[in-house]
């Protein structure tokens, strides 16, 4: 007894179409150049970033771990092998910016809310790309 579907419902329901693919891939790349874009302003030392590690009173060295943190997620966005992973931890970066915006400089989070929704379905779209490359590196 043959166990391959009669039809291709059952195949076409489990992979993206090309639509969906393009949106994702559009998705991409503009969360990194937002991200990418912020990063740079942090590395490059813009008055405005600087003023707000300081009002986040963890020093200096935090902007520019967040925004070395931020250029390489940008870049890990635009890899496709790497997209998954990038987007986890623009997503565990996010998550600090919202809590930071709201707790610690009391201002609005929707910003870096928004970005983070945008990195989860990144994530979530590339998830089983995430799971192949995680399984190449622990075989290794």
């Amino acid at each position: 007894m043959s166990t391959i579907p009669k039809n291709n419902s059952e195949t076409v329901a489990h992979t993206p179409g090309r639509a969906s693919s393009i949106g994702v891939w559009i998705l991409q790349v503009v969360l990194a150049a937002i991200i990418a874009g912020g990063g740079i302003s942090k590395l490059a030392g813009d008055p405005v970033m600087v003023d707000m590690f300081a009002d986040i009173g963890a020093g200096q060295w935090l902007r520019y771990l967040v925004g070395a943190l931020e250029v390489a997620g940008g870049v890990g966005l635009l890899i496709p092998a790497l997209a998954g992973l990038a987007s986890l931890g623009l997503a565990a970066l996010l998550t600090g910016a919202v809590i930071t915006d709201q707790f610690v400089l009391e201002q609005s989070p929707w910003l870096p809310l928004a970005l983070l929704v945008v990195a989860a379905v990144i994530a979530r779209a590339r998830w089983s790309r995430t799971k192949a490359v995680v399984g190449t590196l622990l075989r290794r």
